[in-house]
């Protein structure tokens, strides 16, 4: 298992190097300069050139490529091009208000998900299945912004029930220590802030929950129902086991490593698929990090934005593999 995950942390390595390199020609395909942009449309030919070469645009593309590489080698994400700051330090706090969003809106959508495609499974052609699936379907055809707006509309508008954006109460902000505000609340014993942040959650980890949530009750489904044909599981009800722990403890964990796979993907995916939410409640997170920074042209922010999304996701589903075998003893890893 060890010599597996070293190697697998190993063929990184080369997947990075590549997807830096994409990136970095991609971004530059943009049409723009980012000088032009950040002095604006009245600024002089002299101080848009002055401004490239402080900047360092006006040499090679290779040794600028070979300078940020040479960055990421020692743990530097460079400085940003708009705001001069270390992108180290600036991307945090987005970063972590995209993983709680993701944390939560990914909760959400395993506990209704795999509940929801266990009981499809177990009442197969009940109403409740038939329900249940035509939801899921509903529920991956929806665009998160039409849903993201119609519950602001309902239940911020009409029903004055949850804000309509942001993360805090700006009267009343979070003292940030994680960046982590439902953490940074508990820590600090606020228990009032923590009512608060918890509302600026709901809407929109329930809209970013949708379509994980609609995949995992369908694959769910689908694997629990061709678990529960199986002749151990005609065993074990022969026995006299109640139903329940036939479902949730037999045939749950003989069908669970196909789940695992979409809650692996569907959890790298949301952490770079958020902007759409982001954007709709104003969340301050990496997807309008990212997204401001690709409309200043702001190289190294969107070079290190798609960068750490890419680790994350490939460490997301690295994890998944290695549960595989903790799950089912027959997978082994050598």
């Amino acid at each position: 298992m060890l010599s597996y995950t070293i190697k697998r942390l190993f063929s990184l390595i080369p997947v990075l190097l590549g997807l830096a390199l994409i990136v970095f020609f991609m971004i530059r395909a943009i049409p723009g300069n980012p000088a032009q942009i950040i002095l604006g449309q009245l600024a002089t030919e002299e101080a848009v050139a002055q401004l490239t070469k402080e900047l360092g645009l006006d040499q090679p593309w290779y040794t600028q490529f070979f300078l940020y590489l040479g960055g990421l080698v020692t743990g530097d994400l460079g400085e940003s091009l708009r705001t001069k700051s270390p992108i180290n330090e600036e991307i945090w706090p987005f970063l972590a208000a995209t993983a709680e969003l993701a944390f939560c809106a990914m909760l959400i959508a395993i506990v209704i998900g795999v509940n929801a495609g266990i009981i499809s499974a177990w009442f197969q052609n009940s109403w409740f299945d038939y329900i249940a699936m035509v939801l899921a379907l509903i529920g991956v055809s929806m665009p998160i912004f039409w849903l993201g707006l119609m519950e602001q509309w309902i239940f911020a508008i009409n029903l004055d029930w949850l804000p309509t954006s942001g993360r805090e109460n700006v009267r009343a902000p979070v003292e940030a220590i994680t960046n982590f505000y439902i953490i940074d609340t508990l820590i600090q014993g606020r228990m009032d802030q923590l009512g608060v942040v918890i509302k600026h959650l709901i809407l929109p980890s329930v809209a970013l929950a949708t379509i994980p949530m609609a995949i995992i009750a369908r694959i769910t489904r689908s694997s629990m129902i061709e678990v529960m044909k199986s002749d151990f599981i005609r065993t074990a009800r022969a026995k006299g086991l109640r139903m329940f722990w036939v479902v949730y403890k037999h045939s749950l964990k003989n069908a669970i490593i196909p789940v695992l796979t979409i809650i692996g993907l569907q959890t790298g995916l949301l952490l770079g698929g958020a902007i759409l939410t982001e954007t709709i409640f104003s969340w301050p997170g990496i997807g309008r990090y990212i997204y401001d920074a690709i409309n200043y042209r702001d190289y190294p922010v969107i070079q290190s934005g798609i960068l750490i999304i890419a680790v994350i996701f490939v460490l997301i589903n690295l994890i998944v593999d290695l549960l595989y075998a903790a799950i089912d003893p027959r997978i082994k890893y050598n």
